[in-house]
């Protein structure tokens, strides 16, 4: 490469201004001498002299560190550089996770050689991280106190890229098999710094070098420089890497950006990392020579101070001076990584706290937690939270906004905490992983399909269910019992009885039951795991806060009772007081109320519990076998047979807004009710459909309601009347009057099966004729408007004048009689 020196360089360019065209030229702005100012001279000459130096620099070739020599890269370095810069690493702030990384892997070690050799530590006791940023300069210098590197230790750690070869490496990379210890010791890791720099600095010294040196690289370059380090040894031992920044790096020249990436990437980075901060103090202003002089000629003079005065000393003038000083920025501990018997539950609340802050998703304490260590093929120590409160996108059902709740570490570096290494029923889970097993150099793609992912995943899952069950099964605490109180007579006082202490799971229940339903439905490997961590309302269940789970309800089953009989519907006030819920309450039947709008999916996914199918009681195929089956049988036929007209002109009148219609086996006090086909949808299910906000091809008004199954109670008098009243014969033309009841029984037990009428306006219809009829009304014709007399103009009253306060006296108080 050619060096220009900077006079000929400058020559050449005054010349070729000389050799200008006297006119102006384009857009430079050059003109003729003659007709310039001198103002105009003197600032052309500047913009010359300008023009000329920047070039100079422009030209100026890259000059390598004094005394280094130059070595090259292996032959597929600038493939790995190019893949590390715009494959692997989609977040260019990674660089600093890199570097803090490898330094902290470097303190580690020489605090570990130091247990058998201390004296390895010298001079340098303290293990630490610094960082420093310098604006003028445009660099930013990490520095460490760890084992440092030698030369011979530079060239090979920082020379040397993925030595298998880059086609090799990114083949291990995709099928996670590739082992990727190299990160620690400078591999991919370090060459991200090249996302944010244009040059990088090395400086290292090691106990095993007496010199310290210096390694550098320029972006882009196919060679790097090591040599002895001009400045001496500085370092004492450890390493200094210097970025100096490209221009679209400015953000990590400002001390906010760089305390967010350091709290964010090694937050619990083991070795203290501390960056360099600004601080304004106040010192006493530096005199002159002068105005010393002046103050000491003053405090000459002769002036008598008596004893009694006391002699004010003057302030001294203050300025702001500009200092630096180091700010540790990781001061939260890793709990996770200390004996969980070592740890107080306040700890690990403040722990929860801290995981919360930093996410800016914190609500109420931990309702409780597990730290465990899972050891295996798979290594990894993890903490995992309850929330206590449901976090906002949760409550609003909005699960694709849902933050993911852990945190994932390589040896307490954040690779990332946007890994789903949760299921999204599970997503409200808090806490942290850390595994030592897992690549730090790979982008969240990449290791989301990692093999050693998977099998984390999974254990993670398992843990956190372990947990929810710990929850629900941990005990109250019993009542201090409290000695009978008497009076002086010696009755015995009667207290308030306190109330019902509240299971801690079944308050946890009320917030998160709707997210374990959901994981019945998408993780049917812990299916049954899950389902037993369900709670019910149910026909046996009082009060708000008592609910019953899927075992004791099987455990409380009748000897003759097969299925688990539910009811969905919308409340439970609502459902209690329903006509399907007649027969059970005579047989004493525990029924299962399902009011949540994922039930539905819930039950048509699962199906089943402990070998008990769930039977919805407002479907058809109810049956009951506490009774004579022979019995049954025979009263059915029966009756079927005697209502038979009656059944066939209710199908006839009702059209096909019924799809059939029966005698009903189970009805005890309602004339009717519509029932649901054994394999269609419930009302309820009609109903959230209907609701849905996006769901197409169900517009308001639309007459698309399915037909139910008409089921008639042949013991009800209604239904018995109604028999009677039809005309024997077939043609004879039924009164209008037996049409309007024979409807208002179907909107009845419409109603009663929880779905919509179909109709209104003719229900609106049939109940102006029965009113007409009750009421003896003969014609609906509207009376003649009324036409009232005029009626005389009453006068206004007067309005209030208000005193005039500017002239208003209050009397005295002494002249009123109190």
């Amino acid at each position: 490469m050619v060096r220009f020196h900077k006079l000929a360089l400058g020559l050449a360019f005054a010349t070729a201004l000389s050799v200008m065209p006297s006119s102006r030229i384009g857009n430079i702005g050059f003109a003729h001498a003659s007709e310039m100012t001198e103002d105009e001279k003197t600032a052309e000459a500047a913009a010359a002299e300008k023009a000329a130096e920047e070039l100079i620099n422009a030209a100026e070739p890259y000059k390598p560190p004094e005394g280094s020599t130059a070595f090259e890269y292996e032959a597929e370095v600038h493939k790995m550089l190019d893949i590390v810069v715009n494959s692997l690493y989609t977040n260019k702030d990674v660089f600093l996770r890199e570097l803090i990384s490898n330094a902290s892997d470097a303190l580690d070690k020489i605090r570990f050689l130091s247990v058998t050799k201390p004296d390895l530590l010298g001079d340098v006791k303290d293990l630490k991280i610094e960082i420093e940023h310098d604006p003028d300069l445009r660099t930013l210098t990490i520095r460490d106190t760890g084992v440092g590197m030698s030369k011979d230790e530079l060239i090979k750690n920082l020379g040397t890229v993925a030595r298998s070869g880059t086609t090799n490496f990114v083949k291990a990379l995709g099928d996670g098999s590739a082992d990727m210890s190299m990160i620690g010791m400078f591999g991919v890791g370090f060459y991200s710094t090249f996302l944010v720099a244009d040059k990088v600095t090395v400086a290292s010294k090691s106990n095993d070098d007496d010199a310290q040196h210096v390694w550098e690289s320029l972006n882009g370059e196919p060679s790097f420089h090591v040599g002895p380090d001009p400045r001496g040894n500085t370092l004492g031992r450890g390493t200094e890497i210097t970025l100096h920044l490209r221009e679209d790096a400015d953000q990590y020249l400002s001390t906010n950006k760089l305390k967010e990436m350091i709290r964010h990437y090694s937050e619990f980075v083991t070795h203290p990392v501390s960056l360099r901060v600004t601080k304004t103090i106040q010192v006493p202003k530096e005199k002159d020579e002068f105005e010393d002089d002046e103050e000491k000629k003053d405090e000459g003079d002769d002036i008598e101070v008596s004893e009694d005065e006391d002699v004010e000393e003057k302030e001294p003038e203050m300025e702001e001076v500009a200092t630096y000083e180091y700010e540790q920025i990781n001061t939260d501990p890793a709990i996770w990584a200390r004996d969980k018997d070592e740890i107080t539950d306040e700890e690990y609340q403040d722990f929860y706290m801290v995981l919360g802050k930093s996410e800016g998703t914190m609500y109420g304490q931990a309702e409780d937690w597990t730290h465990f260590n899972a050891e295996g093929n798979i290594n990894f120590k993890s903490i995992l939270y309850l929330p206590s409160e449901v976090p906002p996108a949760l409550q609003q059902g909005n699960l694709e906004q849902m933050k993911t709740g852990l945190r994932l570490y390589v040896r307490k570096v954040l690779i990332s905490d946007e890994f789903d290494l949760m299921p999204r029923y599970l997503s409200f889970i808090k806490g942290v992983v850390d595994s030592d097993d897992l690549p730090l150099n790979v982008n969240r793609e990449t290791l989301q399909e990692s093999k050693i992912i998977k099998i984390i995943k999974k254990k993670l899952v398992r843990k956190a269910i372990e947990l929810i069950r710990n929850l629900s099964k941990k005990e109250l605490p019993e009542d201090e019992s409290e000695e009978a109180e008497v009076d002086a007579d010696g009755n015995v006082i009667v207290k308030e009885e306190k109330p019902k202490k509240v299971h801690p799971y079944i308050t946890w229940y009320k917030k998160f039951g709707l997210s374990l339903k959901m994981g019945c439905i998408d993780d049917p490997a812990n299916k049954d795991k899950l389902q037993k961590l369900l709670r019910f309302k149910s026909s046996k269940t009082e009060g708000e806060d008592e609910y019953v789970s899927l075992e004791e309800y099987v455990a409380r089953m009748n000897d003759w009772q097969k299925e688990i009989y539910i009811y969905p519907g919308e409340s439970i006030k609502q459902l209690k007081e329903s006509s399907f819920m007649d027969a059970f309450i005579d047989r004493d039947v525990e029924v299962l109320f399902l009011t949540d709008a994922i039930d539905e999916y819930y039950v048509a996914n699962v199906r089943e519990f402990d070998g008990k199918k769930f039977r919805d009681i407002t479907k058809e195929g109810v049956k009951f076998s506490d009774e004579d089956e022979d019995l049954a049988k025979r009263r059915n036929k029966v009756y079927t047979e005697k209502f038979r007209p009656l059944t066939k002109y209710l199908k006839k009148l009702y059209g096909t807004d019924v799809q059939r219609v029966t005698i009903s086996k189970r009805l005890g006090k309602a004339p009717a009710i519509i029932s649901s086909s054994e394999w269609g949808q419930s009302a309820n299910m009609e109903r959230i459909m209907r609701a849905q906000a996006f769901a197409h091809g169900m517009a308001p008004g639309d007459h698309n309601l399915p037909a139910g199954i008409m089921e008639l109670n042949p013991r009800h008098p209604f239904v018995i009347k109604l028999l009677e009243s039809l005309p024997e014969d077939e043609e004879t033309e039924v009164p209008q009057s037996v049409k309007d009841t024979a409807w208002i029984l179907l909107d009845m037990a419409t109603m009663s099966g929880g779905f919509p009428i179909r109709d209104p306006k003719k229900y609106a219809a049939r109940m102006t004729r029965v009113l007409q009829s009750n009421l003896g009304v003969e014609s609906l014709d509207l009376a003649d408007e009324i036409d009232p007399p005029e009626e005389e103009d009453e006068p206004e009253e007067p309005a209030f004048d208000m005193p005039d306060m500017e002239n208003f006296e209050m009397p005295d108080l002494e002249d009123l009689d109190m």
